[in-house]
């Protein structure tokens, strides 16, 4: 009886091991797509259509923080106002989507 718990493959034959291995890895796999990849790469595809659509006269908040409103959009630049008479060029990639959705949506709600 001892032999058979301490035996390395559990009781179980040698070809059942491989199989449930397998099945874990599959199912690890399975588990670390749709909880870690799929949601990273829809939020980055999400990113892209949101920075593509903005137009002149968007309002927009950049990574760092800086709030303005695009007076031009060009092929990879915007050229935004932050003050009367006060303008930066930044790049296309420094636009925020989730801190400009929120200063929206806390406008929204004032």
């Amino acid at each position: 009886m001892i032999e058979f718990l301490m035996s390395p493959s559990g009781g179980e034959s040698s070809g059942m091991q491989g199989w449930t291995s397998i099945a874990f890895f599959g199912l690890f796999f399975l588990v670390l797509y749709f909880f870690m990849i799929r949601p990273q790469s829809k939020k980055a595809k999400d990113q892209k259509l949101f920075v593509t659509e903005l137009k002149a006269g968007d309002k927009i908040v950049t990574i760092s923080g800086v709030h303005g409103k695009i007076v031009k959009a060009e092929d990879d630049t915007y050229l935004v106002e932050i003050d009367t008479n006060t303008k930066i060029r930044i790049e296309r990639s420094a636009v925020s989507m989730e801190y400009t959705k929120a200063m929206l949506n806390r406008k929204q709600a004032s």
